[in-house]
């Protein structure tokens, strides 16, 4: 099976993947996810996304997966590393971003938001390496989406987190804050109800 570091949704997109090779569970959940984006976005009628939800999931190879996408917009590709860096701003990743592997978070007085609401999901995990003096960094989840932040280290810092409500969810992607926050603020908080996969 292809390494996922190669980003498989956007593969699959581009209708590159190797037509023959047999498809994973994971390679079948990111076609869903796909999909079910696309009917948020208005592309897909809820028959269609039915139609090929249930597609999907049967699919045997990757050829099978990718006829299903081969209409829709190319998704970001997604690196294996991204970095921000600021002083006193605002930055903010929301709409259809691709999740990298690592994201390195250098911030001093500064806010960092990051919007899995509608994101692009490649990887099956995210590390957020951080180190901020001041600020707060937001994550906004959406079912599917966990956060941990048992390996960041903390000084005069809060750590506030409010889960999807919806632990039976499947685990689309594992987000684990790491490194050093100082005088600040993590935010984990679910997508508004408006919201709907």
């Amino acid at each position: 099976m292809s390494d996922r570091g190669e980003g498989v949704s956007a593969q699959l997109l581009r209708g590159d993947a190797s037509s023959g090779v047999r498809a994973s569970h994971a390679d079948r959940d990111r076609v869903v996810e796909v999909l079910t984006a696309a009917a948020a976005d208005g592309r897909l009628t809820a028959e269609e996304l039915d139609e090929r939800v249930g597609a999907a999931l049967s699919a045997r190879t990757m050829g099978d997966l990718a006829v299903l996408t081969g209409d829709l917009p190319v998704a970001t590709e997604a690196k294996d590393v991204v970095r921000i860096e600021q002083q006193g701003g605002s930055v903010v990743r929301e709409g259809e971003w691709a999740v990298p592997r690592l994201l390195q978070v250098k911030s001093s007085w500064g806010d960092v938001t990051l919007d899995f609401t509608r994101a692009v999901i490649s990887y099956d995990t995210l590390r957020v390496d951080v180190d901020m003096l001041g600020g707060a960094l937001r994550l906004v989840t959406r079912p599917g989406v966990v956060v941990e932040t048992d390996s960041l280290i903390t000084n005069y810092a809060k750590i506030k987190t409010r889960g999807s409500g919806e632990s039976d969810a499947p685990v689309l992607l594992r987000v684990e804050v790491c490194g050093r926050l100082s005088y600040g603020r993590v935010v984990t908080r679910a997508a508004r109800r408006g919201f709907r996969r």
